[in-house]
């Protein structure tokens, strides 16, 4: 199931045609390597997809170049798309007056090579897998120095020219966010299936996830968010924030452009269809106990009706008790019915 729908979204992401692949989001220039220790900028995940606001459709790197000298002196906005995650954000980075220089080496590649990672699922015990230290759910296999990955079988490839020789990875850990170099050396005589030992995953459910470190928001702190952008007036509030307004008397009209989300109150109405019970006053704001007392009793005093025969006007305390002794015995009857000796007729 899990392949039909990896092949599924690969579809969809190979669907558009060639002509498009050069719009901004699918080319980038990738991060080779970072010299400037101030700058929060990842080799190799980090893309520059934008510069200044505009994003970037032009491979060239002396364009690139150019708009860093333009901004020497003051401050240049990189836009950059991080393969874990798949998010993008923005970089001030101020520009030396004297250098122009952001310490970066950069390549004009696309986003999709990010994509060609293998997710450690199940490690193997005594395997190759097993002995180099790989995690199962939270490695994920980058590539490797010995050669390039291209496709769902360059691992394959790579570890059949490798067997029983050592094969150096680029290993990711999602819990610590860090990368690491492991040194596998895959054989088809340690045991079991494989010539790692381990299951790997592909594709697009198999993505880089974001870092755990990440903060995220608490669970019920807000149910949308509020786009101004969008149209919306950022009207939507918590629901703790909404019940209590629903509790407080308005204090005036209401903000036109946006909706509150209030939680219904089950308690201020009866279900829809009920019918009214004879003319009594309605009550408002009553105990919910009072009312499981009262509606006891009714049930009490219907049971002590549907108790009593329907031709009878009187209580059963005041009709006379039974005879004492019970009723006649067998016998009895027979000898009172029988004709005494010597005064048949």
């Amino acid at each position: 199931m899990f392949n039909a729908l990896n092949r599924f979204i690969s579809r969809l992401d190979g669907d558009a045609p060639a002509s498009q692949h050069s719009r901004a989001g699918d080319y980038g220039f990738q991060v080779l390597r970072n010299t400037n220790l101030e700058l929060a900028i990842e080799p190799w995940y980090d893309f520059v997809v934008g510069i200044n606001g505009r994003p970037l459709d032009n491979p060239s790197p002396h364009l690139f170049s150019q708009e860093v000298r333009n901004c020497a002196g003051g401050t240049v906005t990189l836009g950059l798309w991080n393969a874990k995650g798949q998010r993008t954000r923005e970089l001030h980075i101020p520009v030396p007056h004297d250098t122009a220089s952001l310490g970066l080496s950069l390549q004009w590649t696309p986003l999709s090579v990010a994509a060609n990672i293998w997710h450690v699922l199940d490690v193997a015990g005594n395997s190759p897998a097993d002995q180099a230290g790989l995690l199962p759910y939270s490695d994920y296999i980058l590539g490797s120095p010995e050669g390039i990955l291209h496709g769902e079988s360059g691992l394959s490839e790579l570890v059949e020219d490798h067997i029983a020789r050592p094969l150096r990875l680029y290993v990711y850990n999602n819990e610590y966010d860090v990368t690491r170099e492991v040194t596998i050396q895959p054989s088809r005589d340690w045991g079991g299936e494989g010539a790692l030992g381990c299951v790997l995953g592909y594709g697009a459910l198999h993505r880089l996830p974001a870092p755990l470190s990440e903060p995220v928001s608490a669970p019920g702190e807000t149910m949308f968010d509020g786009d101004k952008a969008s149209g919306g007036d950022g009207l939507f509030v918590p629901a703790i924030a909404s019940a209590a307004a629903a509790a407080a008397p308005p204090l005036g009209p209401p903000p036109t452009g946006g909706n509150f989300l209030v939680p219904a109150d089950i308690t201020s109405a009866p279900p829809s269809g009920a019918p009214p019970r004879g003319k009594k006053k309605e009550r408002h704001h009553r105990d919910p106990t009072k009312l499981m007392d009262d509606y006891l009793r009714e049930e009490e005093q219907k049971s002590r009706e549907l108790d009593r025969p329907s031709g009878r006007s009187t209580p059963l305390a005041s009709l006379p008790p039974p005879p004492k002794g019970g009723p006649p015995r067998a016998d009895a009857k027979r000898e009172s019915a029988s004709p005494e000796p010597g005064n048949a007729s």
